[in-house]
């Protein structure tokens, strides 16, 4: 279907621009027909006019038969030159039946004759109207293949960058069970019942995960509670050495994140702070919302022996996390992480979105 022809607000001002032309051209017979009155000029021209408008939606399809792109000029010169002859032939048969129509009124026989006359050159505006239709028509499928063009290309994007957040989260698993089976493989000589309770807690965290696997954002709340999952799972190893501090702005729960974007940062601070050190520590999780961003900030004690050059190491699980982020929120988030002497420190700075 003709894209004017698929709603009645594109018909009407597609007809209200025919109205206005057959205006000017009723003022161009009134000139050139010896005296003929305007609003006779615009009786006799107007109705067929507008039927003609229709006829002249012909030349969408000589536009997607003949597209510029794609054909030679001679070619689409010769197809518009033939296509406005035909059309203009067709007005000419619709101005003649309207005109002997009006012969039936006495009245009028005088000034159609004299309407009759301008025939040829009406004939000559028909074809013009149709060259101005069909240029209009090519106009509007240029930007139509833009308009395409541009939303192929942002869909690819999103592809991509839905392929990429996949990638990513798909790597967190693997990093995360990797060391998991390595804790409950010491575990099992050591302390077998804290090895099955760690399997039991491990089996429900990854259930919770699959859960969120699919979504692209959850809310602080539900990463809050896949975080604890975590956090139970490592308490079995670690015992009293693993003490966790949180601080979480109940205006901030709403917010959505990328999901798992929490754990990545916890591992990373029990991995290569907690464990590191023989009495533990503390780690310190600040969740804050202000000005319509949502701040996080995870500290965690290294120890003060470690070399200089690793405490400020990016491992796996961060550059996952920066790279999700970069992917979720383009040029709108931030993460830092810094070291000192007995302190890592994280901090994610991104949009405070309420809904996907």
């Amino acid at each position: 279907m003709h894209p004017i022809l698929a709603r009645v607000e594109r018909i009407a001002a597609y007809v209200a621009a025919w109205v206005v032309l057959g205006a000017l051209l009723a003022t161009v017979v009134a000139q050139q027909g010896q005296g003929l009155p305007w609003l006779d000029a615009l009786l006799f021209s107007l109705p067929p006019l507008i039927a003609y408008a229709f006829v002249c939606l012909s030349a969408w399809y000589v536009c997607r038969a003949m597209p510029l792109a794609t054909s030679r000029v001679p070619s689409v010169l010769a197809a518009a030159g033939l296509a406005a002859a035909i059309n203009g032939g067709l007005w000419v048969a619709l101005n003649e039946a309207w005109l002997s129509l009006l012969r039936s009124f006495p009245d009028l026989v005088a000034s159609v004759d004299r309407y009759d006359e301008l025939t040829p050159l009406l004939f000559t505006a028909s074809i013009l109207l149709f060259l101005l239709v069909l240029s209009i028509h090519y106009v509007v499928l240029a930007f139509d293949a833009v308009r395409t063009a541009e939303r192929q290309q942002l869909e690819a994007q999103l592809l991509t960058r839905d392929a990429e957040l996949r990638a990513l989260r798909a790597q967190i698993d693997p990093h995360f069970l990797y060391n998991s089976l390595n804790s409950i493989s010491a575990l099992t000589t050591a302390d077998p019942p804290g090895a099955r309770r760690m399997c039991v807690l491990l089996g429900d965290f990854l259930r919770n995960t699959l859960k969120v696997s699919e979504l692209a954002r959850i809310a602080v709340s539900d990463e809050l509670a896949l975080a604890d999952g975590f956090l139970s799972i490592e308490q079995v190893r670690f015992g009293q050495r693993l003490r966790v501090e949180r601080a979480v702005d109940e205006t901030a729960a709403t917010c959505r994140v990328p999901p798992l974007l929490l754990q990545p940062l916890i591992e990373n601070a029990i991995t290569h702070g907690i464990a590191g050190m023989l009495d533990g520590g503390v780690i310190r999780l600040n969740i804050e919302r202000r000005d319509g961003r949502l701040s996080i900030v995870l500290e965690n004690p290294r120890d003060p022996d470690e070399p200089a050059t690793s405490r400020a190491r990016s491992g796996v699980g961060l550059d996952n996390v920066r790279r999700r982020l970069a992917a979720t929120f383009p040029g709108a988030a931030r993460m830092d992480a810094s070291a000192s002497a007995d302190r890592f420190r994280v901090e994610i700075d991104l949009p405070c979105v309420d809904h996907d």
